[in-house]
C-alpha cells in the first residue's frame, strides 16, 4: 500500500492556511510514520488521528499560533526515522515530533534527548519505551499492561498452553520477555516459542512446528502486513486454535480478513457511542471525515496532536515560551488530561495509563468481549 505524501497530508496542510490569523509563526508538529513500503497503512492510520485533532484545534481555537504538520517517510526503518529525526530538528525546527515502532522510537530518542524536543509514540508498545527519555512521551498502554489484562482472559478461556509467534525486532524481544516471567505466574505454559525475520512472508513451516507443540492459543507479536500473512499462513496450514494478540491487530486490513475471524487482541478501553462528549464528537466527526469507525490508532495520535494544544495553549495563556522543558514541566504538573476514551493519567515518565479492554474480531467488525 503506496501512499503519496501529499495525498496523505492534502486536507493537514490545509488548516494552518485557515489558522493564520490567530498570528505568529506556526508551531511545527512533526511526524516520523510510515508513509510507504509495507507498513504504510500504519501511516495512514497514525495521520488520519493527527489531521482530525489539527481540524478541531482550529475549531476550537485552541491557540494563538497556527499548526503546520511536517511528515517524513521513514517506511518503519530506525536508520530512515534517524535522517527524518535529524531533519526535524535541525531545519523544520519542530516543536513536537510524533513517532511510531518501537526500533524506531528507540533509534530517534537520543536525538530528540539532545535537543530537548518531544516525543510522542501512540504506536509502538514495547516495555522499554517508558523512560526511554524525559522527552519521550506514550499515549499507548505498553505491552506490559496489555499482556496484564491478557493473561487472566486467557486462563479463564482456558488457553493455558500457548505458543508464542514474535517478531525479531525490541518488540517482540519484550514480548517474549513477558511471556516466559508472566505466563507462568498466572497458571498457564509457553509450550514454544518461534521468532521470524521482520522481512518473512511465508509461514507453513512455522505453522508445522507450531501443530506439533499442542497448544491452546498462538499469540501473535507482529506488526504490519506480516500480521495477515501470518494469519493465513497459520490458518492455511492447519493451525485452528484461537489467535490471540495485541493492538497492532486494531486494523482494517485485519478486520476484513476472513481467516481473522475470532482473533482476540487488547487495546485500551474506549466508548465511541456512550462515552464523554469529546470521545463522541471525535467517533462522529471521524466517521463523517474518513467513513469508517476510528480504530486504536487513530485515537493514540489524536490524543497526541490535542495533547500538545492543551500544553501549548496552557502556556500561552501564561506567556511561557513552547519548548521541550516546558511542555514537559506542563505535563507534569498537571498530568491528568481530558482525551478521547476520558480522562488520561501520565505518570513522571510520560506514559499514559488508561483501562485496557479484550476484542474480538467477528463479520469483520470489533467487538468488545469480557470474560
Amino acid at each position: 500500500m503506496r501512499l503519496s505524501r501529499r495525498a496523505l497530508l492534502g486536507s493537514a496542510i490545509a488548516a494552518p492556511t485557515l489558522a493564520r490569523a490567530q498570528g505568529g509563526d506556526p508551531y511545527v508538529l512533526g511526524t516520523l510514520f510510515p508513509l510507504s513500503g509495507p507498513n504504510a497503512e500504519y501511516g495512514k492510520v497514525f495521520t488520519e488521528g493527527v489531521q482530525l485533532a489539527m481540524q478541531h484545534a482550529e475549531a476550537e481555537r485552541m491557540l494563538r499560533r497556527p499548526l503546520r504538520l511536517q511528515a517524513e517517510d521513514t517506511q518503519a526503518l530506525p536508520q530512515q526515522a534517524v535522517v527524518g529525526m535529524t531533519k526535524l530538528v535541525n531545519v523544520d525546527r519542530a516543536n513536537y515530533v510524533m513517532v511510531g515502532f518501537t526500533a524506531v522510537s528507540k533509534a530517534v530518542a537520543p536525538i530528540g534527548d539532545r535537543s530537548k524536543t518531544v516525543m510522542v509514540n501512540g504506536g509502538a508498545v514495547g516495555p522499554d519505551l517508558a523512560g526511554l527519555s524525559p522527552y519521550f512521551w506514550n499515549t499507548i498502554p505498553l505491552a506490559h499492561l496489555e499482556t496484564r489484562e491478557m493473561l487472566p482472559f486467557m486462563m479463564r478461556r482456558n488457553l493455558k498452553r500457548v505458543a508464542l509467534v514474535y517478531v525479531d525486532d525490541p518488540l517482540g524481544d519484550a514480548i517474549l520477555g513477558i511471556f516466559r516471567n508472566d505466563l507462568p505466574r498466572a497458571g498457564g505454559e509457553l509450550v514454544g516459542s518461534f521468532s521470524i525475520p521482520r522481512t518473512a512472508q511465508q509461514f507453513g513451516p512455522v505453522a508445522a512446528r507450531i501443530r506439533q507443540t499442542r497448544p491452546d492459543t498462538v499469540y501473535i507479536a507482529s506488526f504490519g502486513a506480516q500480521q495477515g500473512q501470518i494469519i493465513k499462513g497459520l490458518r492455511d496450514n492447519g493451525v485452528s486454535v484461537p489467535l490471540t494478540s495485541y493492538s497492532a491487530m486494531n486494523l482494517e486490513s485485519i478486520r476484513n480478513l476472513a481467516e481473522a475471524e475470532g482473533l482476540l487482541f487488547t487495546s485500551q478501553q474506549t466508548d465511541f457511542a456512550s462515552g464523554d462528549e469529546l470521545t463522541r464528537r471525535y467517533a462522529t466527526d471521524f466517521k463523517a471525515r474518513f467513513g469508517s469507525d476510528p480504530g486504536t490508532y487513530n485515537t493514540n495520535y489524536y490524543n497526541a496532536t490535542r495533547l500538545f494544544c492543551l500544553l501549548a495553549g496552557k502556556l500561552e495563556r501564561e506567556n511561557k515560551e513552547v519548548n521541550g522543558d516546558t511542555l514537559r514541566a506542563a505535563l507534569l504538573e498537571q498530568k491528568e488530561f481530558d482525551l478521547v476514551g476520558g480522562r488520561a493519567t501520565f505518570d513522571e515518565q510520560g506514559s499514559m495509563t488508561a483501562a485496557i479492554q479484550i476484542n474480538e474480531v467477528r463479520g469483520g467488525r470489533v467487538n468488545v468481549v469480557t470474560g
